[in-house]
């Protein structure tokens, strides 16, 4: 997934509680974390992780993003 739409879902997730909540609890990051780390490759891989760890929750992300789910998992759809 490249920086940008990274940086957009990294956005969306940490926008609503209950996915800002699981992300945290399961990357291990805090909020410093996130801050410092947030352009870099492996935040970017740790957020398609994520998100490729939970269908419902990536067809959320993409959908608020408007882009194909693929494209979150840095697949081309």
């Amino acid at each position: 997934m490249d920086s940008t739409l990274a940086l957009q879902a990294l956005a969306a997730i940490i926008a609503e509680d209950d996915l800002r909540d699981r992300f945290l609890a399961l990357t291990g990051y805090d909020g410093d974390t996130i801050r410092a780390r947030a352009g870099s490759a492996d935040m970017a891989q740790a957020v398609a992780d994520f998100l490729g760890g939970h269908e419902p929750d990536l067809m959320r992300v993409a959908a608020q993003l408007g882009v194909p789910p693929e494209k979150l998992l840095g697949r081309r759809p």
